[in-house]
């Protein structure tokens, strides 16, 4: 290995954590060049594990669920590649507590917000599936979200919690993710799930909401938010300034079969509607 490359390689090694990851859009930013990356596969300071991905080999105390698992590679595309994107939706409320419909195992579904998703992110194989969303439900696409810290390993060990394994991930306060969930209705999440997320949102921050609502770009999440909102009634909902807030004009059809909400005028399952409705009055 030549002796321009060692300052690099260095640099490497002090940049990004054992069993962290870099693609070439990084080496090629840090004038690592293809050759010195070739070097590096050859001599263990590398691996290759996608086309133009590469990952830092694990040390001993990595666990199995640290090589499968989605969390290093989304933290390595958030913080070391400084890709623009966050965690939001149901997953967000799931790493927070809010929820407990979300899915273990290989069948988990991280949901990634943003115009900056890397397409190896999407595509590499880990014990989750990332689905891809829109950063656009908001004017301001960084409101409400949060760098929240996300325990990596259990280990209690004080090394480890100083270490990357501790970085927080970019991630939507539980106020912008149950706007975020709502915007999966009715295609992708369910009317009766969102209900239960909703029981168990006691402690949100009005003020936050408010902005967030102002902000969002569409009626039918507005409308479904004061639909729940209603329906449970936490403390928080009358610190709200409603007189912020736009929901649009006009009956919205959005549950083929569903019943016309009499405030918010838009098509929901029954059971959504106030008690006094219910029963057809």
């Amino acid at each position: 290995m030549d002796g321009q490359s060692t300052p690099k390689l260095k640099y490497l090694i002090q940049s990004v954590p054992p069993g962290f990851i870099v693609d070439t859009a990084w080496t090629a930013r840090h004038a690592i060049s293809r050759q010195s990356v070739s070097a590096y596969i050859k001599q263990g300071w590398l691996g290759r594990i996608a086309p133009g991905v590469y990952r830092r080999p694990f040390s001993a105390i990595e666990t199995t669920e640290s090589v499968t698992g989605w969390k290093i590679p989304l933290l390595s595309a958030q913080w070391i590649m400084g890709h623009a994107f966050h965690v939001g939706g149901m997953t967000a409320l799931g790493l927070r507590g809010h929820s407990h419909y979300l899915q273990l195992g290989g069948d988990t579904r991280v949901y990634l917000y943003g115009c900056d998703i890397p397409d190896w992110l999407v595509t590499l194989a880990t014990d989750a599936k990332f689905v891809r969303r829109s950063h656009r439900l908001f004017a301001d696409e960084n409101n409400g979200i949060e760098d929240s810290e996300f325990t990596l390993s259990d280990t209690p060990d004080e090394e480890l919690a100083m270490s990357p394994w501790r970085w927080p991930i970019k991630m939507s306060s539980a106020e912008r993710a149950i706007l975020e969930i709502l915007d999966e209705l009715p295609k992708n999440e369910s009317f009766h799930n969102i209900d239960m997320v909703f029981e168990g949102m006691v402690n949100l921050r009005p003020k936050l909401l408010t902005t967030l609502l102002t902000q969002c770009r569409s009626v039918k999440v507005k409308r479904l938010f004061f639909v729940y909102a209603d329906k449970h009634a936490h403390a928080w909902l009358k610190h709200i300034d409603r007189s912020q807030i736009d929901i649009g004009r006009g009956d919205r059809a959005l549950v083929p079969g569903g019943r016309l909400h009499p405030n918010y005028r838009v098509t929901v399952p029954a059971d959504l509607l106030p008690k006094k409705n219910i029963d057809g009055a």
